[in-house]
């Protein structure tokens, strides 16, 4: 019973981190919080691409507890040969353990080595609105006992809590965007960090930036987040920012009627569709309500809308689902993920 009320307070402990420190360390903070039920030396987590054509998977979004600052970009140089991550990202929602350095890869033994990765458990999980997948992973040294039967339940079961609430943060965050282009957003700290990012916004920096292993913006991004809201040119592509609080939200632009608007009128309009006030607005980009106002006056005489409804079906025309595959539109379409019954309940009472 002990273990059980341990976990309960550790979810209930979890259910708060949104609210008292955001998303920025919210992974973080939670697996810290479990470390107290299940210890662990390090822990590695993010989004990941699978395997294809020839090309191996791929760290793309990731943060880590107890690992250098290379890890990342270590394990991308022998990503193609690591057998344990292939075995995690084939079967999407099951618990993985091993023990000792036993990969048929020297070069991955030897990172393993490296970094003490001697006892690992692992967990990786579909996320179709991405085109990408989430996993977290934790190590223990040699020096210490293996992940034992119990400890990868409660693993699993928490990690299903973990991902659902921080899913529930990225809605949140990029409710001012059509829910069915997640895969051409990302969502950054002011330090440029990214804390969510989808498979086409990320195709596109790595195919324009030569070189960008993911998780920190580059420079060419980087640069301009002070003054977002702005748009910024990638290659062929434009790539709106918009501060939303202490994040900032980075969004593949097509072309439509929207794209005629300025960056700070784009930005005041998105978040009045998505049912910010006035008020909310001002605050979120540092204007005043009086400016807002003017803002999406001029944004409703040149879009030539009348209501509220018309602004946001205008705005969400400007982000349409071609060359995202037939199944994620599907699933996207359905929100094929919805999580726990329980879950379900607390999203939508949040709603």
């Amino acid at each position: 019973m002990t273990a059980l009320q341990d976990f309960n307070l550790c979810l209930l402990q979890l259910g708060r981190l949104p609210r008292e420190r955001g998303a920025a360390q919210f992974i973080a903070d939670g697996l810290k919080l479990f470390r107290s039920l299940v210890p662990f030396a390090s822990a590695w987590w993010g989004e990941m691409s699978r395997p294809a054509a020839g090309v191996p998977p791929q760290s793309w979004m990731h943060g880590r507890i107890g690992l250098s600052d290379s890890f990342a970009g270590d394990w991308n140089k022998v990503a193609g040969n690591d057998r344990f991550c292939h075995d995690s990202m084939s079967r999407p929602g099951e618990i993985l353990r091993a023990s000792g350095f036993t990969d048929p890869c020297a070069a991955v033994n030897d990172f393993a080595r490296r970094h003490d990765l001697y006892h690992l458990l692992s967990i990786t999980f579909e996320l179709p609105e991405s085109g990408l997948m989430f996993f977290v992973c934790l190590y223990r040294g040699a020096s210490e006992q293996a992940f034992g039967d119990s400890q990868a339940s409660l693993f699993a079961a928490f990690c299903e809590h973990l991902l659902q609430l921080w899913r529930f943060q990225l809605q949140d965050l990029l409710r001012l965007a059509p829910s069915d282009a997640a895969s051409d957003f990302a969502v950054a700290d002011p330090g440029g960090n990214l804390l969510y990012v989808g498979a086409r916004l990320c195709a596109c920096i790595a195919g324009t930036v030569p070189g960008w292993n993911g998780s920190q913006l580059p420079e060419a991004l980087l640069e301009h987040l002070p003054r977002a809201p702005c748009v910024v040119r990638l290659g062929r592509s434009a790539v709106a920012l918009t501060r939303v609080g202490e994040q900032v939200i980075l969004a593949l632009q097509a072309s439509s009627r929207s794209t005629a608007l300025g960056p700070r009128e784009h930005s005041a309009a998105m978040l009045f569709a998505a049912g910010h006030s006035h008020k909310e607005i001002a605050r979120m980009l540092d204007l005043s309500p009086a400016t807002v106002r003017t803002y999406l006056r001029n944004c409703y005489r040149q879009l030539g809308v009348k209501s509220k409804v018309e602004l946001g079906s205008i705005l969400r025309l400007s982000l349409p689902l071609e060359g995202l595959p037939r199944a994620g539109q599907m699933a996207l379409a359905a929100n094929k993920y919805a999580g726990p019954p329980h879950l379900q309940r607390a999203a939508a009472a949040r709603r």
